[in-house]
């Protein structure tokens, strides 16, 4: 009796889990429908906005075309949804969050929380990096090298494929301190090996940058230098956290053996 009803406990807490996860799921579904419902009146100025940096770049008597019948209506509803996506995303780290917190430690928590935030703040720089500083110098430089009698006329389409990779590309690169952090609180590695690493992640960073970037070598470098800057910066705060969970074992430790005392 008591093995059946252990396993049926255990049966019950995993279909709770799946209910809540379903929950949480849906509220993140209704959340992005609400974003892109209230998007859609206005996607047409985003995208505008969103083709700014190459319009400003492109010759004059130049504008940008639409090859499929379709592409000039639902073009800016693709921008639209992955706008709504991208507005979401502290949401969905905070569903994500409260589903996995209940089976976190109490020292887990502080971390992850904290994490959760930056990972979504370096999400959104390294869009806004990619926006403001990298597609000015990128189109000024691929307009300018077009051969003499060659109308620069973009799709529509295909620059929006272009401007979403460039920001999913940045914003996921941006995440090199966190990346960096988890690797040390996990202990897969400790800041000592990896500031043994530094060459190899400098060229990585640039081979990283060429293969997500347009063949030039200013939004190669561009994508690279941030990125190794970030691996310095999440190497400190590795540093730092090593040091305070040496620190918080050390006192657990003490605190052990004097109520042994």
């Amino acid at each position: 009796m008591s093995e059946d009803n252990s396993e049926e406990g255990v049966e019950q807490t995993f279909i709770s889990h799946l209910i809540e996860l379903r929950d949480r799921l849906l509220r993140i579904i209704l959340c992005v429908l609400l974003i892109f419902l209230a998007l859609t009146t206005y996607a047409n100025q985003i995208y505008s906005y969103v083709a700014g940096p190459l319009l400003k770049h492109m010759p004059e008597n130049s504008t940008m075309i639409a090859i499929d019948v379709a592409s000039p209506f639902l073009t800016p509803f693709k921008l639209a949804l992955v706008a709504a996506v991208f507005i979401s995303i502290p949401v969905i780290l905070y569903q994500f969050w409260a589903f996995v917190a209940p089976g976190l430690y109490k020292h887990e928590r502080r971390l992850v929380l904290p994490l959760l935030i930056a990972s979504t703040l370096l999400f959104y720089m390294g869009v806004a990096f990619a926006y403001f500083v990298v597609f000015p110098l990128v189109f000024s430089f691929l307009t300018a090298a077009a051969p003499v009698g060659v109308a620069v006329m973009t799709d529509i389409t295909k620059y929006l494929d272009f401007a979403l990779t460039m920001f999913f590309a940045f914003g996921v690169c941006f995440e090199v301190p966190i990346f960096t952090i988890v690797m040390v609180w996990t202990g897969l590695v400790t800041p000592a090996q990896l500031a043994e690493q530094r060459p190899y992640v400098i060229v990585g960073a640039f081979i990283i940058g060429m293969f997500l970037t347009p063949p030039d070598a200013v939004s190669q470098t561009m994508l690279a230098i941030p990125m190794w800057l970030l691996f310095e910066i999440g190497l400190l705060f590795s540093r730092i956290f090593a040091r305070k969970t040496v620190d918080e074992t050390e006192n657990s430790q003490q605190a052990i053996e004097k109520k042994e005392d």
